[in-house]
């Protein structure tokens, strides 16, 4: 080829890419669907698209309407306005402005406080547009509702708090086989515990999160906290590389990193969560708080561990164990310094048999009554102070005195005498009416 034709080709392409690139400059970033969650305190638009793109919120009024407006963008595919119906949203309408903007307007019930962020590709998703929908000028909603206990003189409950592991648009790990959401494994085997703490006199449970939707991992820190929880329990059913890889695990935090390659692998992809499901810019000064929660695990990491010990010998009793012992890894949902916490690995979701089993509502049952019973050995072992359980190990624990009743006693007046209730002198001498005798040797409970 002469040098006259190479000379010709080049300025065929310069002038082809003169043409094409801004062309491609110009392209519309497309909008592939819109994902809605509900959470306690806030509405989630999950918008899927395939590059950041640029836009704009400004709110409307007199109806309560949300614009967001999308620079250079063009809709992949229909919407369908009737699946935009909760208690901040009534419906949703889009249409191209004169402009080029693609507007998207929702109609809202209520006046609202917006917020929105770009994520980046993280796991089986692509770039993500976040919006999120909160109350304005009210104070956020709680998961549940803090329970004062009775001013009865028998103590309060031990309160666990139950962490279902991931949720809405983080889903977690995902089975080859029956395609089982780890979101959805770890929420039903959360509530299934919660129903048996509760029944359990002297404990109580609460949920970081109740539903289909995402929550923080420094929010489920503070839900903890907010309950004055006395444990922190997280649940995962996790998945890894090898599908041979089987067996629960149990872990508490390592501020030296982790006991094993599974483990560090684990734990880099849990605190990535954030990544998946959405971080509150307002969190990015935690940093210091972070360091700060490292700094202070001493004084609940041996109470974690001893209670992660019972929990991981009842695990052991139902099923396979990944390791001969409790594991150290540095979760982020276990530092909180001032409430004692483990994480529960009830499984490998990557694996076809352990898939099968904690899909199946049989097994999920068996994994809740294992924490459970280790949890509960650990606290009737180690009540804290104040408890109904610390009460009653401490009436176990010492010889009941003894009263000789004399003419004019009553049994209110004996009770208020030594401080106990009617109810336990009644039960510790199993007296059934209010007759007593005059030189009749009652037990007085200790207090």
């Amino acid at each position: 080829m002469s040098k006259q034709q190479w000379t010709t080709r080049l300025c065929y392409l310069s002038c082809l890419l003169w043409l094409i690139l801004p062309a491609l400059a110009l392209a519309d970033t497309g909008i592939h669907g819109v994902r809605m969650w509900n959470a306690p305190d806030h509405t989630r638009l999950v918008f899927d698209v395939s590059g950041p793109v640029q836009h704009h919120l400004f709110p409307l009024h007199k109806p309560h309407r949300l614009v967001i407006d999308f620079e250079k963008s063009e809709l992949k595919t229909r919407l369908k306005a009737d699946q935009f119906n909760n208690r901040h949203i009534s419906g949703l309408r889009y249409a191209r402005q004169p402009d080029g903007k693609l507007r998207v307007v929702l109609d809202l019930k209520q006046s609202v406080r917006p917020r929105s962020f770009m994520l980046r590709p993280s796991g089986q998703y692509g770039h993500r547009l976040v919006i999120d929908l909160y109350d304005r000028g009210g104070q956020p909603k709680v998961v549940q509702t803090v329970r004062k206990p009775a001013d009865s003189g028998k103590g309060r409950d031990v309160v666990i708090a139950i962490d279902a592991g991931h949720g809405g648009e983080d889903p977690g790990a995902r089975g080859k086989v029956l395609k089982t959401r780890e979101k959805n494994i770890t929420l039903a085997i959360a509530r299934r515990l919660k129903k048996l703490i509760d029944a359990e006199p002297g404990m109580r449970a609460v949920l970081t999160r109740k539903g289909d939707y995402y929550v923080g991992l420094r929010k489920r820190m503070k839900i903890a906290r907010r309950h004055h929880a006395d444990f922190f329990v997280s649940i995962h059913a996790d998945a890894f590389r090898n599908k041979k890889a089987r067996g629960s695990s149990v872990f508490v935090l390592s501020n030296r990193g982790a006991s094993s390659e599974a483990a560090r692998w684990l734990a880099q992809k849990e605190n990535a969560a954030d990544m998946v499901g959405g971080v509150s810019l307002d969190d990015k000064d935690d940093v210091l708080a972070s360091v700060l929660l490292d700094l202070a695990q001493t004084g609940t990491l041996a109470a974690s561990l001893r209670a992660a010990r019972s929990v991981h010998r009842e695990m052991g009793r139902i099923g396979k164990l990944h390791g001969n012992k409790v594991q150290n890894a540095g979760f982020m949902v276990l530092k909180s310094p001032d409430i004692p916490s483990m994480l529960v690995e009830t499984g490998f979701i990557s694996n076809p048999t352990e898939e099968r089993q904690l899909a199946s509502p049989a097994y999920q049952q068996k994994v809740a009554r294992a924490i459970f019973r280790g949890i509960r050995e650990y606290f009737r072992a180690e009540p804290p102070l104040g408890t109904r359980l610390a009460m009653e190990k401490h009436r176990k624990n010492r010889p009941a005195g003894k009263y000789v009743i004399k003419p004019g006693d009553t049994l209110s007046t004996i009770a208020q005498r030594h401080r106990v209730s009617i109810a336990d002198l009644r039960n510790e001498n199993r007296i059934t009416s209010d007759r007593i005798k005059v030189g009749q040797v009652l037990r007085i409970p200790s207090t």
